[in-house]
């Protein structure tokens, strides 16, 4: 049903007219010091396409590359056990995995979630005047870069950790209860760069209202003091053809916009009608972060504008 025809956030694949699997494979280098903690930012982003794709995780295999020779094997037990721990807290079951030594260190996992095909999510499918929900916000590039050079507080730190390995599951079961037209998860593309995804092939164009996308704080101090990744560079460099920045919108902003996030937000796109409703629970389960940050306008150019 979903292949390697277009860009989209995993596989999927009709078993029967009431099951589809959907599959996806996502591992990384670390991005934090901590092992246990960096387990659990790997399965969760890992698990994120499958919440993306409106469906429900149900199986796991890990996927380690570690540097036996150099690294104490404690440190592949804390990651394993991270990132069990994120698995079973999202209702998945660890069925194996597979292990090589490398020069350097990687985690992540395979995952493998159901569906009914009538049900399956994809980034198409835009519709005219369509509201845009964005569940966490944006700004883990430019800090993670803040950490590496030494800048970030204890706190900053602790509270990009734990934003990086919530989970999105209470964001994409929130979300079967309504009429959702499409849906992706940010990652390293960032906004910007996933939003061109979606409008690629769909004849709409977005409008993105800078100022209501949910942003860290830490985020835009970094940003101005210019700690942004080589990503949002490149995602730029990649999409800067789609997009049309107001002359209002800030630098800052505008790197913010491309900035490469690890484990993001699901964004969300829904009927109008049902927007009010959708944030509300949104708020009401603990995403009190969740905001609407734009709309499908009727503009086959397929133009991100940013206002």
């Amino acid at each position: 049903m979903v292949g390697l025809d277009r860009a989209d956030d995993a596989g999927v694949y009709k078993v029967s007219d009431d099951l589809a699997l959907i599959q996806t494979v996502d591992f990384f280098t670390p991005i934090v010091d901590d092992p246990f903690w960096f387990g659990q930012i790997a399965a969760a982003n890992a698990l994120s396409d499958v919440y993306a794709m409106g469906g429900t995780p149900r199986t796991a295999m890990n996927l380690v590359g570690f540097p036996l020779g150099d690294m104490d094997i404690d440190v592949l037990r804390k990651i394993i056990l991270g990132g069990l721990e994120k698995i079973r807290e999202a209702g998945v079951v660890l069925i194996g995995g597979h292990s090589v030594e490398d020069k350097e260190l990687k985690y992540g996992l395979s995952v493998t979630g159901f569906i009914h095909p009538s049900k399956v999510l994809t980034k198409q499918n835009l519709q005219n005047n369509d509201d845009l929900i964005l569940t966490k916000p944006l700004g883990t590039g430019i800090i993670n870069t803040a950490i590496k050079a030494g800048l970030a507080s204890e706190q900053i730190i602790l509270d990009t950790t734990k934003l990086m390995a919530q989970l999105n599951k209470i964001a994409a079961e929130t979300m079967t209860e309504y009429k959702i037209h499409a849906c992706t998860d940010i990652t390293g593309f960032g906004l910007l760069g996933h939003l061109a995804e979606m409008v690629v092939g769909s004849s709409k164009s977005l409008l993105i209202h800078s100022k209501d996308v949910p942003t860290l704080p830490e985020a835009m101090e970094f940003g101005s003091m210019g700690l942004v990744p080589a990503g949002a560079y490149k995602n730029r460099e990649f999409r800067e053809c789609m997009t049309r920045f107001s002359s209002s919108v800030s630098p800052v902003v505008r790197d913010i916009l491309f900035d490469p996030q690890t484990s993001g937000g699901l964004l969300i796109c829904c009927p109008s009608s049902q927007t009010e409703k959708l944030l509300a629970d949104l708020h009401a389960r603990g995403l009190v972060q969740s905001a609407v940050i734009g709309k499908v306008i009727d503009d086959p150019s397929q133009k991100i504008f940013v206002e």
